[in-house]
């Protein structure tokens, strides 16, 4: 049994079975016909309205679901109801306590009127964690203010594949950069009082083929060594409450049926000690999804048992079809009670028991998009975009006769919601509501290029704006205008790319998977109608996952002069994008995933094995267009001097020094990106791992020494017990501007052993990036086996070179 206080193991004493089941279940109060969650509609049927809470909630409730972001609801007044309901659930059930409201939040808290803040795929572009933490910190503080306790976020998903429509939700393809980025948005979450909550827990994004809820064939290595080194992080490091179990099955065992997992791994291996929740309607779907359960019954005894604690976002099961199972003798009540008890820890916690609860004022004023808000979500934008190709059109301030007239064509140039997330309240709610607008300000990319230019200093020029088709459908009738409009003018700049929905509404997002990456629609024809005029084109990428545009980076007709990519930046997403486009702001942002070269080539991953890239025993071709960490900017960095210790005992940490040097005449960050290779293990290894990175701001000429601290179990891996080690041997280490970035090779050089090579044949354009050359650590001593006492993070301390 969990290990409580006094006060939790006496409340608890007191309870009967319908109270204690009452505090592991959801209600969601606003739950309608508006789809927001997968089957929504068909597990809707049991809800009632607020006037019957009192009889619904007579012997007390776990959760209110979603009391701000099910519909649009004036804050302050949703405010003052929910004070009240939580007053009288403390006065007129037996035990009096309140419920834990919980709330999405992974583009911002997702309710009216609230900052939306760019989609964690762009905090994993931006590669800084400070600033997420700052951003969780504002997003926890305007949730706390409104009395909600639990934030369902940080996505923790390692990307496998950008088919999956979830992948706007996700932060990267690299464990080491979700874990650290995660974990900063979860300390900033928890330190403001809410609770964060880890999903999905574990496995989803490696479902088959990209497809939403598919199964999962991913072996125990590829679970234990890429998807759960984010989850360890963040419950180790952020102090992570809460975890949401994933709705796929693993192997055939669906994940919230896993005592493998949910207890096995999540609490006895990692240490947990808080609360599991169900993604929303996991339970019921053991049985009408996964068919692993006769009834509902039988889906609560399962996920109880493995480990689901609480129900969301109702009680489908673990009301009255868990208590017949319990009466029945079918199931020990010890399961219920080791679930009540750490459930009332959690509100014990948060201060839910305490006797001044909710006893104070609720907020009579609310400001949810306040300037702290939006200087943060701007910072975040900025730094997130990613410049992918450029010719020397941009910045346009660099022109010698500023631009006098600029065309600004694309579906998404002049949409406010084309810079949101899946999650964002505009896509995930306010689509069902068209009489309401969003009730805050959201600058499209054409509103932000009528100010952009005043602030790079020019001329203001003519904007002239054609949508040139819909991100979706085959009309083309707007082709013509959007080419005259091209051809009248000194730079046309096209914004593509998606629009973010749920369950077919949209072109990605929740249930919004793809069998193709190309763009939607008409989209990339309208990009080509334009460059066929001649006119210099900058095509914007406003997506929320990498699409194959190989044409546009290196196809044999006309391209773009530059290309950027903003995945869903959020409200200020528009001006940023802007700051980019004239010169304010020297783009920084970092891919943090592979640019696919096709759909063909899914699922990739730059941490492959030798056999996982081109070569010449295969004639396929998985190279990415641009790899992982890739992005330019309005300058160049170099790196030299790179000095790495040359031994290390296994077990130990060893330290990495390079220095880097802004060699162009703009001011702007550099990502400097550690990579090491394991050359020979137990099992299989990738050809370049992350091992680390540092966000460095310098000015033109100016040199930054950059030392990483590394703990050799960054490159520790599941041998073939399953047992997560360091072995000792050599190691390759070298800084780079990205993962495929390296040193010339020596003239003649070749592969080792006669090794194939790992190579593409189709050279093509060559990929713009700098890297040192490769320095070797010799491991040395025995294998060291992993514990959690073991340092998991490379420290870095940047100093004047």
């Amino acid at each position: 049994m969990p290990v409580v206080s006094e006060r939790v193991r006496e409340l608890h004493a007191r309870m009967t079975l319908e109270e204690k089941l009452a505090q592991i279940v959801g209600y969601w109060l606003d739950q309608g016909g508006d789809v927001v969650a997968p089957m929504q509609g068909e597990m809707a049927a049991g809800q009632r309205g607020a006037d019957a809470l009192a009889d619904i909630t007579r012997h007390g409730i776990g959760h209110y679901t979603r009391v701000y972001g099910t519909r649009p609801v004036d804050a302050a007044e949703r405010a003052a109801w929910l004070w009240g309901e939580q007053r009288r659930l403390k006065r007129e059930t037996r035990l009096g306590i309140p419920a834990l409201v919980h709330e999405e939040c992974l583009t911002g808290l997702a309710a009216w009127r609230a900052a939306t803040f760019p989609t964690p795929l762009a905090w994993g572009a931006a590669f800084d964690p400070a600033l997420v933490e700052e951003m969780g910190r504002v997003v926890g503080e305007s949730m706390r203010s409104l009395g909600v306790h639990q934030g369902l976020a940080p996505v923790l998903d390692v990307v496998q594949d950008p088919r999956w429509g979830r992948v706007d939700e996700c932060i990267g393809e690299d464990p080491y950069l979700v874990g650290t980025v995660g974990t900063a948005y979860v300390r900033g979450l928890q330190c403001s009082g809410v609770h964060a909550t880890l999903k999905h827990f574990v496995g989803y994004a490696s479902s088959r083929a990209g497809r939403n809820h598919a199964p999962v064939s991913a072996g125990p290595r590829e679970i234990a060594d890429v998807q759960l080194p984010p989850f360890e992080m963040a419950l180790r490091d952020g102090g992570a409450r809460s975890v949401m179990n994933s709705y796929t099955d693993v192997d055939g065992v669906p994940m919230a049926s896993s005592v493998e997992y949910l207890t096995g791994v999540l609490r006895e291996r990692l240490g947990f000690d808080g609360v599991v929740v169900a993604d929303y309607f996991a339970v019921a779907f053991l049985e009408v999804m996964h068919a692993v359960a006769a009834d509902r019954g039988e889906a609560a005894a399962l996920a109880l048992e493995a480990g689901v604690d609480v129900e969301l976002p109702t009680g489908d099961a673990y009301l009255e079809p868990l208590a017949a199972r319990v009466r029945a003798g079918l199931l020990d009540e010890q399961y219920v009670d080791r679930a009540v008890l750490r459930a009332l820890s959690q509100k014990e916690e948060l201060g839910l028991l305490d006797p001044d609860a909710f006893e104070d004022e609720p907020p009579a004023v609310v400001d949810l998009d306040s300037p702290r808000h939006r200087d943060v979500a701007r910072r975040l934008a900025e730094k997130s975009i990613v410049l992918l190709v450029n010719d020397g059109v941009l910045p346009l301030r660099s022109w010698v006769r500023a631009p006098r007239r600029v065309a600004v064509i694309g579906p998404n140039a002049d949409r406010a919601a084309a810079l949101q997330g899946c999650y964002s309240f505009t896509n995930h709610v306010l689509a069902h509501y068209p009489d309401h607008d969003p009730g805050l300000a959201i600058p499209t990319v054409r509103d932000a290029l009528g100010t952009a230019f005043a602030a790079a200093g020019m001329p203001q020029p003519e904007l002239v704006h054609v949508p040139g088709c819909a991100v979706e459908g085959e009309d083309t009738s707007a082709f013509a205008e959007a080419v005259a409009a091209a051809e009248g003018a000194d730079v046309a700049v096209v914004v593509v790319g998606d629009q973010a929905g749920l369950f077919g509404r949209g072109t990605v997002g929740e249930g919004n998977d793809t069998e193709s990456l190309d763009l939607p629609g008409v989209q990339r024809e309208l990009v080509e109608a334009v460059l066929a005029t001649g006119t210099p084109v900058v095509m914007v990428l406003v997506t929320g996952r990498p699409y194959a545009v190989g044409w546009a980076l290196e196809g044999p007709g006309p391209r773009p002069g530059a290309v950027l990519q903003a995945f869903f930046p959020g409200e200020a997403g528009g001006l940023a994008i802007a700051d980019v486009l004239t010169g304010v702001v020297a783009p920084s942002g970092r891919l943090p995933v592979s640019l696919p070269r096709s759909a063909g080539a899914q699922p990739y991953t730059y941490l492959h094995p030798i056999l996982g890239g081109p070569s010449e025993v295969t004639s396929a071709d998985s190279t990415p267009l641009r790899p992982f960490g890739f992005g330019l900017s309005y300058t160049q960095f170099a790196y030299t001097d790179l000095v790495v210790d040359p031994e290390v005992r296994a077990g130990g940490t060893f330290t990495a020094a390079v220095t880097v040097r802004n060699t162009g005449q703009v001011a702007a960050s550099d990502v400097v990106q550690l990579y090491g290779r394991d050359l020979v293990g137990s099992v299989a290894r990738p050809v370049a791992q992350l091992l680390g990175y540092a966000r460095v701001p310098l000015q033109p000429g100016e040199s930054r020494r950059v030392t990483f601290t590394v703990p050799t179990t960054r490159l520790a891996f599941s041998d073939r017990r399953l047992v997560r080690v360091v072995e000792p041997g050599d190691v390759e280490v070298w800084a780079g501007s990205h993962a495929a970035a390296s040193a010339p090779a020596a003239a003649g050089e070749e592969p080792a052993n006669y090794a194939i090579r790992s190579e593409r044949k189709d050279e093509g354009p060559a990929v713009p990036g700098t890297a040192t050359e490769r320095a070797r650590v010799a491991i040395s001593g025995a294998v060291h086996q992993v514990t959690a006492s073991d340092e998991r993070l490379v420290h870095v301390r940047v100093t004047p070179a």
